[in-house]
């Protein structure tokens, strides 16, 4: 699902909403979740999972061209872990194999 798929789904569930303010409340929640990991905090959704930041320490890598070693810097990456509910509702939705597309109960 992308932003504008989001976005159509929300206004066509609250028709009350105009698609535009169905964007600026998408688009709102999201900035407001960047900034917030932008400044180091964690965000917990109940039932859906948080978002933290992650150190990735710095290491040596190759270039894949020439093999020569480079310098990867430190990294601080967003990281979701999903939450309980999430994890059993996916689980519940997996099809069952590659050529059936029914879901288990």
């Amino acid at each position: 699902m992308t932003r504008s798929d989001l976005v159509a789904r929300l206004a066509d569930r609250f028709a009350q909403l105009t698609q535009r303010d169905t964007e600026f409340a998408v688009k709102t929640i999201l900035d407001a979740m960047s900034d917030a990991l932008a400044r180091g905090h964690r965000i917990e959704i109940r039932g859906f999972g948080s978002f933290a930041i992650n150190r990735r320490p710095p290491r040596v890598g190759r270039n894949p061209r020439s093999g020569e070693q480079v310098v990867i810097p430190e990294k601080l990456v967003p990281h979701f872990k999903p939450g309980k509910a999430l994890r059993e509702s996916v689980d519940a939705h997996l099809p069952l194999g590659p050529d059936d597309s029914t879901t288990e109960p």
